[in-house]
């Protein structure tokens, strides 16, 4: 029995983020937290783009798709989303005990340049952002390519906010070293 392709998205996403919310217990303690207007502006858009992007949110609207996706392309688009969900779990394992969902300084903090963090500062966002785009790609409708601007619009802004929170946490001289030699979001990209 072959899986259908929306199937497989709903096992996928699912499966990442039951995964993702049961290794957030294992942390360092938090010991100050990044609390700005950005913060909730950041947190509403991923939110709501995450509502947006479900099958059912276009389904309650009666919304068709724009374009047809073949199986071929669908499973191929199931391929960049598990690489790009990949990446966040390879992103997190690198970051061990440091990750937070939140903007956070952990106990014991310090820049972690290893793995994906060699490539780009922020491979999470960078992984959920491509498995995002291969989704809505996938359920092509206006309402899930809303939902996907959202959550990138959301996700660029908080590393945003990341970076000037951390620059001033762990320091200028080694948060400013850092962004010079390695891109934010796209690897290869001309640092900032």
């Amino acid at each position: 029995m072959i899986i259908k392709p929306n199937e497989a998205f709903a096992v996928i996403w699912i499966g990442w983020f039951l995964s993702w919310m049961t290794a957030s217990f294992w942390s360092n303690r938090t010991e100050k937290r990044a609390a700005t207007k950005e913060t909730w502006i950041y947190r509403a858009a991923i939110f709501t783009g995450g509502v947006l992007m479900t099958p059912w949110a276009a389904h309650v609207i009666g919304e068709s798709r724009i374009w047809e996706v073949g199986n071929n392309v669908a499973y191929g688009l199931i391929v960049v989303t598990l690489l790009g969900l990949l990446l966040t779990w390879l992103a997190r394992i690198h970051l061990g005990r440091l990750w937070s969902s939140a903007i956070t300084r952990k106990e014991r903090h310090r820049i972690v340049d290893t793995g994906p963090y060699a490539f780009m500062r922020h491979p999470i966002y960078a992984g959920i952002i491509t498995a995002v785009l291969a989704t809505a790609a996938v359920e092509a409708t206006v309402t899930a390519l809303v939902g996907a601007t959202l959550i990138c619009s959301g996700l660029w802004l908080k590393a945003r906010v990341e970076e000037r929170f951390l620059m001033v946490e762990l320091g200028p001289d080694d948060y400013k070293s850092y962004c010079r030699r390695v891109p934010m979001l796209i690897p290869f990209l001309w640092p900032r």
